[in-house]
Parts: C-alpha cells; sequence; structure tokens
C-alpha cells in the first residue's frame, strides 16, 4: 500500500474487491459505511479473464494440429516452462547418448575395446575402454573441457567423420533449444502484470456528456514509450438474414479522432468513451445494460524503455 502511495500519490485509492465479483450492498436506514454487507454477483463465463488470459480452447481441430509442427520453433516457445525445461532436457540427453554410441560401435567395429592397453597399438580414440569412457569423451569435446586424456588420432577417418557430424549437430541444437530458452524468458508477459486496470467501468456525466470511463495504471518507474489503448465490445447477434453471430466485436471509441487513445502514461488515467449516436450503448438503458450479455476487453499495447520490447496488456473490464 506505502509503495502505491508513493509511487500514484495520497490523491488516488487502492480499492480491493473479492475474487468472486461481489459487490456492495446498499446501505440501509441504521447502516454505517462499515456495515455494509458484500452481495455475491453470479459469476459468468466470460472470453478474457480479468489477467487478460483467453478463455477461449480450440477443439475438433483434427488433422490440423499437423500445422503446429510446421512451425516448431513457435510452438516450443509457445509452451509452457515446464514443457520446455521437459523438451530441453531429454533432446540434449538423447543426443549424448546417440553420440556416445556412435564412438563406441566405432571403438567396438575396430577392436579397440580389446586392444586398448596394447602398448604399440594406436587407437582409434585413446584410452576409450568402455561406453562410460566413450561418454566422457563426447562430452569433453561438446563441451570443449579438453582435458587431454582422451583424444581422437589420425588413423581413424571414420571418427573423424563423426567429429565433423557431432559439431554439426551439437551447433544445431544449441542453437535451437537455447534460442527458444532465450525468446522465452526474453518474453515481456511479466512486464504486463504491473499494468493495472480497473476492476469496474462506471458510466457518468463528464463534460456534459454520458461517458463510460475506466482507470489504468503503471506500477514502475520504467515508461510505456507510444503507449495507445483500445477497448473491444464483444457480445453476441443475430443478424437480419437469421445468422447468429457468437461473438461479435464492435470497436469503442475512446478518443481516436483526437488522439486521446495515445497515452503518456506517467499516473493512473481515466479513460473515456462517449455515449452518443455512434456508441453500442446508445440504445440500452440502465436496466437492459444490467441484463445485456457483453464483454468489454481493453487492449493496451506500447514498447517498454528499458528493453525495448512490445507490450500486449488486455484485460476484461466489468461494468
Amino acid at each position: 500500500m506505502s509503495a502505491l502511495r508513493r509511487k500514484f500519490g495520497d490523491d488516488y485509492q487502492v480499492v480491493t474487491t473479492s475474487s468472486s465479483g461481489s459487490g456492495l450492498q446498499p446501505q440501509g436506514p441504521g447502516q454505517g459505511p462499515q456495515q455494509q454487507q458484500l452481495v455475491p454477483k453470479k459469476k459468468r463465463q466470460r472470453f478474457v479473464d480479468k489477467n487478460g488470459r483467453c478463455n477461449v480452447q480450440h477443439g475438433n481441430l483434427g488433422s490440423e494440429t499437423s500445422r503446429y509442427l510446421s512451425d516448431l520453433f513457435t510452438t516450443l516457445v509457445d509452451l509452457k516452462w515446464r514443457w520446455n525445461l521437459f523438451i530441453f532436457i531429454l533432446t540434449y540427453t538423447v543426443a549424448w547418448l546417440f553420440m556416445a554410441s556412435m564412438w563406441w560401435v566405432i571403438a567396438y567395429t575396430r577392436g579397440d575395446l580389446n586392444k586398448a592397453h596394447v602398448g604399440n597399438y594406436t587407437p582409434c580414440v585413446a584410452n576409450v575402454y568402455n561406453f562410460p569412457s566413450a561418454f566422457l569423451f563426447f562430452i569433453e569435446t561438446e563441451a570443449t573441457i579438453g582435458y587431454g586424456y582422451r583424444y581422437i588420432t589420425d588413423k581413424c577417418p571414420e571418427g573423424i567423420i563423426l567429429f565433423l557430424f557431432q559439431s554439426i549437430l551439437g551447433s544445431i541444437v544449441d542453437a535451437f533449444l537455447i534460442g527458444c530458452m532465450f525468446i522465452k524468458m526474453s518474453q515481456p508477459k511479466k512486464r504486463a502484470e504491473t499494468l493495472m486496470f480497473s476492476e469496474h467501468a462506471v458510466i457518468s456525466m463528464r463534460d456534459g456528456k454520458l461517458t463510460l470511463m475506466f482507470r489504468v495504471g503503471n506500477l514502475r518507474n520504467s515508461h510505456m514509450v507510444s503507449a495507445q489503448i483500445r477497448c473491444k465490445l464483444l457480445k453476441s447477434r443475430q443478424t437480419p438474414e437469421g445468422e447468429f453471430l457468437p461473438l461479435d466485436q464492435l470497436e469503442l471509441d475512446v478518443g481516436f479522432s483526437t488522439g486521446a487513445d495515445q497515452l503518456f502514461l506517467v499516473s493512473p488515467l481515466t479513460i473515456c468513451h462517449v455515449i452518443d449516436a455512434k456508441s453500442p450503448f446508445y440504445d440500452l438503458s440502465q436496466r437492459s445494460m444490467q441484463s445485456e450479455q457483453f464483454e468489454i476487453v481493453v487492449i493496451l499495447e506500447g514498447i517498454v524503455e528499458t528493453t525495448e520490447n512490445l507490450v500486449v496488456s488486455g484485460s476484461h473490464v466489468g461494468c
């Protein structure tokens, strides 16, 4: 609380609500402000949660799932961290065991395992007696450790070819997996956690016009460059031809013509949508708005000043 006051000043208050979206019961004749009771509201299923997570899941894809494999790199980046770590460890383990087995096969076919201790015999890889020693040789060469105890000789052309293949394969695996992990760690999703939206939107008079208003704020000291905000109204409707549209998207004007959608987000700002003849809420009364099934999705995008990464933060705002 003190940190928020230092950031936003004493003029702003932090209002906490319950996770179930509870509201305040109207104050009775003998009740004071501290005697107000929370009245639970019916929880609705939303397309977008308050934290910006989309609740839509794709189903009945059938053979279309192969398209995810065609863009394998993006698929790995989109996976959860536990699956990324599992694939990371599994890929390296399988690659190491496979290459160590190849070195062991070469030593076995040449008879180096039985002649390794012969004084005048030159093996393919010196001091490789069994599979553990072949595995250690591969790790030493792959990790460029080079203890000098195990080394490849010039009497083994197949070993030289395998060494070149090992170098190419190792570079490909490192570039693919390490690049995937780096991009996943550098994603600006966590930066969006410090972009706060109002829990509820309000409709009130402002400048003589009926206006839908909500607030947005940035908790960090680093600024959002070229911050822009957009609002979408999601609702179902039926066309005059009888077609049912379960997810019709309408744009809410939050200052496109005046440039008010371009934000200088150094303190909490109030975003306004004027309910005029062009607004989707123009024909709705207070009673019909309470019973109407719709969602207001707010999208805030901008560039982080410190990392120059594009951040897109979304939230569901309830009326």
